[in-house]
């Protein structure tokens, strides 16, 4: 292959590559793969600092956490205990408040997108009551008044 040809092989691929990454699709994507990481930090903070409390209070304080079994066979009061004296453990505590957490995440996401899709529709159905001003004759498919009853270009009487 000459030089010349494997320059203008690279100038297509950096052309198609430009051409991919600018489609509205992927720009799309990325932008909310963006808000998406933004919302995450707003979602969490919702869990941990206002709904993961009050279950701790419901709860009577289980810390979910320190709940853990050390494969070496001693006992340690904290997660913490363990792991600073080297001990192999299966934290199935950690375990269960990252299933809580997804749970309670699951569950806010999905009652902001229910009430998104609620207000969407609302709006929706505004659009469709406002009666359009104009219609389409539906003998010379010409544009005319809503309320007109002949057509003014075929002359063509219109029911209701």
């Amino acid at each position: 292959m000459t030089k010349e040809k494997a320059l203008e092989k690279s100038k297509g691929f950096a052309t198609e590559f430009r051409e991919f990454i600018m489609r509205g699709n992927v720009m799309d994507l990325a932008v909310g793969v963006i808000i998406g990481g933004a919302f995450q930090s707003i979602i969490n903070s919702l869990v941990n600092d206002i709904i993961m409390p009050v279950i701790s209070l419901l709860t009577g304080g289980i810390d979910f956490n320190n709940w853990f079994i050390s494969l070496d066979g001693t006992k340690y009061e904290t997660l913490a205990a363990a792991q600073e004296a080297g001990a192999a453990t299966l934290n199935y505590g950690t375990f269960i408040t990252a299933v809580i957490n997804f749970l309670l995440m699951a569950l806010v996401i999905f009652c902001l997108v229910k009430s998104l899709n609620k207000l969407n529709d609302k709006l929706a159905k505004k659009k469709e009551e406002e009666a359009p001003a104009v219609k389409i004759c539906p003998y010379c498919k010409s544009e005319i008044a809503h309320d007109a009853t002949k057509c003014p270009h075929c002359t063509s009487e219109l029911t209701a």
